[in-house]
């Protein structure tokens, strides 16, 4: 009885052995087969270390292919502290070169951390500084590859192209709203190291950085040199505070050109003012456009049949009473007896107040409407004005006279050419 009782619990123990021993290798199985990918990357991240590698920024063209924002490759100085064997002496080499202090200097080497980027100082280093910095041979100090984006043509349609920040990170004008597609996806350097930062005898492991989507913009470049420098022409002659330019093919829509003064170096812009770097004057400004408007009153006469040009007359003495307000033509002693045409061609502002007064205020400001005025173009650049008008309920007769040959109407330049 007693030995039936001992070979029963040795059989019990034997069972559980063996029930642990198939835990263990499915355990095992499991960790090396199963789950080795996630566990790998586990290790990976505590003992794997990443020295950037900057992805270049998609370049934009203007429609026939003229490069008008490209990059340039820099260096930039990083530094892994637990690699760095004598902080004062590096500290002190590394601020004599890129002319800092020591203590500035020394903040970076003694970071708690597993990479320190030294910024500002380390950033977009010149080909001698960096030649310097790397015949030291110090373990834990790296120079890295970063872009820079570089403007071939410097001031060139500068509030449209827009500009970028240190990082390369859009923040005005087309660099802005296309940033998405423009900035690429950075790579790395990967090597290894062990707990206390000491680098390990590992193969490092490259990954290629994915640059970013070019853009082919609507700009014509010799377009744009035209307009560039009859700007600038303007500009010398006439000391103006704000001139405009804006060039569109009238068939599809498509902005051939524009740019602005004053202008400013994207490059550079931190030299610059606020209110220089982000007024794209030909989509932020509003102004009067004056007789330019007295297209959209025509349209309008025409299309409700209000006026036959060539049978319709009018008599132009040179002003017209509306109310208690007496509005002039520019011609001094009117035009005398002429045909809606003739009122046309002579820039005639009575005639115009005329045919506003035929379509009324409801009708008139209907087709401005119509035509967009009010509201935004949709154009792909921010800070675009909606070029607002006036409240229309408290538009009068003299309101009324005005608006029909465009004069106390807020438009900006891209409402009035689109």
């Amino acid at each position: 009885m007693f030995f039936k009782n001992i070979h029963k619990r040795i059989k019990i123990v034997l069972v559980i052995i063996i029930i642990l021993f198939v835990v263990i290798i499915g355990k095992v199985f499991y960790i090396q087969v199963i789950d080795y990918s996630k566990l790998n990357d586990y290790a990976e991240n505590l003992w794997g270390r990443n020295l950037p590698v900057k992805a270049d920024r998609g370049l934009i063209y203007d429609r026939s292919g003229n490069i008008l924002a490209d990059n340039i490759t820099t260096t930039s100085l990083v530094v892994i502290p637990n690699q760095i064997k004598d902080k004062k002496t590096v500290a002190t080499k590394l601020a004599e070169i890129l002319g800092v202090t020591y203590e500035e200097m020394y903040k970076h080497i003694n970071k708690k951390t597993s990479i320190e980027r030294v910024h500002p100082e380390g950033r977009r280093l010149s080909y001698e500084v960096a030649d310097k910095i790397r015949n030291l041979k110090f373990d834990g100090v790296y120079l890295v590859k970063e872009s820079q984006r570089y403007y071939p043509f410097d001031t060139f349609m500068s509030h449209t192209l827009g500009y970028v920040g240190i990082d390369n990170q859009g923040l005005s004008g087309l660099e802005l709203m296309y940033d998405k597609y423009l900035t690429g996806k950075d790579g790395a350097i990967k090597y290894f190291s062990d707990a206390k930062g000491n680098k390990l005898q590992l193969s490092e492991v490259y990954e290629k950085p994915q640059n970013g989507m070019n853009l082919t913009l609507t700009i014509n470049k010799d377009i744009q040199d035209s307009i560039e420098r009859e700007l600038d022409n303007a500009v010398t002659k006439y000391n103006p505070d704000r001139v405009i330019a804006l060039a569109m093919d009238p068939n599809s829509g498509e902005i051939l050109g524009m740019s602005a003064r004053p202008n400013f170096s994207p490059s550079h812009y931190q030299d610059y003012t606020t209110e220089e770097i982000n007024r794209n004057l030909p989509i932020w400004a509003t102004y009067e456009p004056g007789s330019t408007f007295k297209i959209i009153t025509l349209a309008a006469a025409l299309e409700e049949g209000k006026v036959d040009l060539e049978k319709d007359t009018y008599n132009d003495s040179g002003s017209i009473k509306v109310e208690n307000a007496t509005l002039h033509c520019w011609k001094h002693g009117g035009h005398g007896h002429e045909t809606f045409l003739e009122v046309v061609e002579n820039s005639c502002n009575p005639g115009f107040v005329v045919l506003g007064q035929k379509l009324g205020k409801v009708k008139l400001f209907d087709y401005i409407k119509r035509f967009g005025f009010g509201s935004k173009t949709g154009i792909d650049l921010n800070g675009e004005s909606s070029g607002i008008l006036f409240n229309i309920d408290k538009v009068g007769p003299v309101e009324l006279a005005t608006t029909a040959f465009g004069q106390g109407v807020s438009v900006t330049p891209i409402h009035l050419v689109v």
